[in-house]
This record gives C-alpha cells, sequence and structure tokens, in this order.
C-alpha cells in the first residue's frame, strides 16, 4: 500500500498552490505576531525598568517572564490540537494575543506586566508549534518546506516590524518613558499596536480549514476527504486517506504518552533528535541580540536612538536571509543548512566575543569600543544573523514540523516546544546576570561553544527529509527499534 500511496501524492505534487500559500499564510500570521511579541520588549527594558523601578534580576524576569508562559503554551498547544483541532487551537491563541497586547501596554507594575506577558507567552508558546504543524500538514512534499518556512519569515517580518515600532514611536516621543499620545507612555503603545495584527490573525483563522490529518484522527474521514479535494494534494483522495489511517495507532486519537515505545518502553529516539534541535536553536543565544539588542548596543556605547536603530538594521538582515532559506530548502536540504548555519554562528559569535572582551571595560558591564572596534562588531552581529536566518531559526521549525509520526506528532511538537522555550528563558533570563558580571566577552564565548556543539549534534543525529511524504517518514519513524 506505500507504493500506490506515495504514487498518488507525487501525481498530484502541488494541488492548488495559491490555495495552499493562502491557508498557510493565515496559519503563519501567528508567526508573526509571536516574532512581534518578542521583539516588542526590546525597546521597552529601559522604559519598564524605570516604570518599575525593578533591579537586574526583576528586569530579567519581566522580559523573560513571557517566556515561561510560552514553555507552557507550547507544551499544552499540541496536545489540546490533538484533542479538539488545530483551527479551534490557533482561534484560542489569537484571541490570547489580543489579551497580551492590552494588558501589557496597560500594566501599572511588575505583577501586571507579567500577568500580561505570560499570557501572550501562552499564545507565543502555541504558535510556535500550531502553525508549523498545520502548514507541514497540508502541504505537498515538494514544497512543504518552502511553506512551513513562511512560519519562519513571518516570525522575523515580526521583529523587523516590531523593532521599527519601537524605533518610530520613541523617536516621536522623544523616548520610550516619555508621553507619546493621549498622556500615555510611548512603551505602552509599543504594546498597544499589537492589537491591529492580532485582531488580523483572528479573523483570517475563522476562514481555514481543519488539517485533514487531524480529521483522520479524529474518525471525521469524510471532512478529510473534502479538504483533500479542495486542496488538490492527491490525485486518489481515498487512497491517501488509507495512507494517512495506516499511520495513526490502533484506531485512536493521538496522546502524550505516544511518545514512549510499546516494544521497550523507551523515549523515541526522534523525539531526542527534536529536544535537541529545540535547545540548541536558543543556546547560541540568538534572543539575546533580538530581546536586548537595545540594551547590548547601549552597553557597548550606543546612544538609545543608534541602539534601535540598530536594531532595525538587525531585522532587515534577518527578513533578507530568510528569503534565502526559502530559496534553498527545498533545494539544498534542510541537513546542509544547519551545518553551515552552525559553524557560520559560532564563528561570528566568536568575533563578537573578542571584540568585547577586549575593549575597554566601562561601568555595570559596559564596554568602550575604539577605532574600527564598533564597525566589526557590528558587521559580526548582523553576519550571525544572516546565518541564523537562513538555517536553524527556520529548519529547526520545519524539522520539527516534519520529522516525527502522525501518531504522536502533537504530544512530540509540545514537548520539543517545552525544551526550547525553557531553554529560551534560561538564555534570557540570564543575560542581564551575566552581563553585570562576567561582562558581553565571555558571554559571547559561551554562545560561540554552543555553536560548534549545534554542528556536531546535527553532523551525527539529523537525518535529510527534502522532498519525503509525511507517511513515509512516519513509517520509518515507528521502524525504529
Amino acid at each position: 500500500m506505500t507504493e500506490p500511496a506515495a504514487e498518488a501524492d507525487e501525481a498530484s505534487p502541488t494541488g492548488d498552490v495559491f490555495k495552499i500559500v493562502l491557508l498557510s499564510l493565515s496559519a503563519a500570521l501567528g508567526g508573526f505576531l509571536f516574532g512581534f511579541d518578542s521583539g516588542v520588549i526590546n525597546g521597552t527594558v529601559e522604559a519598564i525598568q524605570g516604570e518599575f523601578n525593578s533591579g537586574q534580576v526583576g528586569t530579567g524576569f519581566n522580559v523573560a517572564s513571557m517566556l515561561l508562559g510560552s514553555a507552557v503554551g507550547a507544551f499544552f498547544a499540541g496536545n489540546l490540537a490533538d484533542r479538539v483541532g488545530r483551527r479551534p487551537t490557533l482561534i484560542l491563541t489569537a484571541l490570547a494575543f489580543m489579551v497580551s497586547a492590552w494588558g501589557s501596554g496597560a500594566a501599572g507594575g511588575s505583577v501586571s506586566f507579567v500577568a500580561a506577558r505570560l499570557i501572550g507567552g501562552l499564545a507565543v508558546g502555541a504558535a510556535s508549534i500550531l502553525a508549523p504543524a498545520y502548514i507541514s500538514e497540508i502541504a505537498p512534499s515538494s514544497i512543504r518546506g518552502r511553506l512551513a518556512t513562511l512560519q519562519q519569515l513571518m516570525i522575523v517580518v515580526g521583529l523587523f516590524m516590531a523593532f521599527l515600532n519601537n524605533y518610530l514611536i520613541a523617536q516621536a516621543a522623544g523616548s520610550a518613558a516619555d508621553v507619546f499620545w493621549m498622556g500615555f507612555d510611548a512603551w505602552q503603545w509599543m504594546y498597544w499596536m499589537e492589537l491591529v495584527p492580532a485582531g488580523v490573525f483572528f479573523l483570517s483563522l475563522l476562514t481555514i480549514p481543519e488539517s485533514p490529518r487531524f480529521l483522520v484522527a479524529a474518525d471525521r474521514e469524510e471532512e478529510a476527504a473534502s479538504v483533500l479535494e479542495r486542496l488538490g494534494t492527491a490525485t486518489n483522495v481515498q487512497e491517501k486517506l488509507a495512507d494517512i489511517r495506516s499511520t495513526l495507532q490502533d484506531e485512536r486519537r493521538p496522546r502524550l504518552t505516544d511518545v514512549i515505545q510499546e516494544h521497550t518502553g523507551r523515549i523515541h529516539p526522534l523525539l531526542w533528535v527534536g529536544i535537541g534541535l529545540a535547545s540548541l536553536q536558543q543556546l547560541t543565544g540568538i534572543n539575546v541580540v533580538f530581546y536586548y539588542g537595545g540594551t547590548l548596543w547601549q552597553a557597548a556605547g550606543f546612544t538609545e536612538a543608534s541602539a534601535l536603530l540598530t536594531n532595525v538594521v538587525n531585522g532587515s538582515v534577518n527578513v533578507v536571509f530568510t528569503f534565502v532559506a526559502i530559496a534553498l530548502i527545498d533545494r539544498v536540504g534542510r541537513r546542509p543548512l544547519l551545518l553551515v548555519g552552525s559553524l557560520g554562528q559560532a564563528l561570528m559569535l566568536g568575533t563578537m566575543a573578542y571584540v568585547f572582551a577586549t575593549a575597554a571595560q566601562g561601568g555595570a558591564g559596559g564596554i568602550e569600543m575604539q577605532g574600527n572596534q564598533g564597525a566589526v562588531a557590528l558587521v559580526a552581529a548582523n553576519a550571525y544573523i544572516a546565518f541564523f536566518a537562513f538555517s536553524w531559526g527556520p529548519v529547526m521549525w520545519v524539522l520539527l514540523g516534519e520529522i516525527f509520526p502522525n501518531r504522536f506528532r502533537g504530544a512530540a511538537l509540545s514537548i520539543c516546544g517545552l525544551v526550547q522555550w525553557l531553554s529560551n528563558f534560561l538564555v534570557t533570563w540570564t543575560f542581564p546576570i551575566l552581563l553585570g558580571s562576567i561582562g558581553l566577552g565571555i558571554s559571547y564565548g559561551i554562545y560561540a561553544a554552543f555553536g560548534g556543539v549545534a554542528f556536531v549534534f546535527v553532523k551525527l543525529f539529523v537525518d535529510e527529509t527534502k522532498g519525503r511524504s509525511l507517511e513515509d517518514m512516519s513509517r520509518e519513524a515507528d521502524a525504529v527499534a
């Protein structure tokens, strides 16, 4: 039965491309909000530190609190999506984004701010795993990588728009802490601007169909057949339904315990691969640049305005090189991009570590760069972002949406999402502490070392998934002892 199904899938490799792209973009708007919500904090760190009278540890927690919510959201979203569906869970996610955007700007202290950011974190965590999973489940194998990369493209566009939003509002008001409009501070409006894309995301989700693979798992095969016919991704719908059904377990819905192999009682090896990918993406320190860019460059001697403008440049580089990933991922494959990206990130982080370590030391962890040190640091930082943007940024999410069998994809994504966001939290929360204790040089040296670890991990444990159907990979994964 495997061969006919594979032939049916490849006989119509792209389906209704326009419709599939529109559906993928609708789901990927969650990635835009993921990026915007992650990046908006960047321009408000100093303002909320003064507003809430926070110290280094408190500021770190204010920034990183969203990531705790993200870990919880990622963990429960996959299981919830397996129970009630991808579409309803995404709709709940859009509502959470709106609540968080309003609450973050309206917060009167650290407690209410953290509460709002936790709600936003739930949404970000859910969107981070549901969007690539949904896209992978509706996309044909020949263009699945490019479509799943839309998630990362929207993340980086969201980051860029958050940086631009922060810069323009701060410039208009004078600084993030100054009054901007209607008697409210600039930093508050930075958060409230997120209500617009969150509303668009909510409305777009009302128009998308449910994932056909979820519908088969939920014993709603007539609906699944209807979706497959509308998408046009299989010439023989009944064969495709049978193919999907063959990769599910015991004619029941997936559950969290499916990640444990029945014949060995051990966690499936692919889950460990996913956990490694999820953690290493963060341990190279990418979100130190995106969450603390303003603080980082001010510590390196830049003014607030110059630091915020530098963030806009960083965001632009991120967007441009994500397009490179879209162009390459279905041509050269996932694994080569990860290998090149790992080495490039390690080299650029090492360069930044050297510059920061050899610069003259200022107060409170700050440095005073001289000569061409500032230019070298900026070039290295943007090159690092470029390497991340065409490799680990999008490819990690694509692989997590592909490598797991149909029968426990949601459960595995929940666990990997939890690990990814906890790693993100660890790096983000500790950066202000590292900055104030060991300085920028050693801190970036640690992140550079993880770039080397990432290269070795991919070389040893990650297989290529380019051009393969989810069902073929599911059967192969289930055959692993």
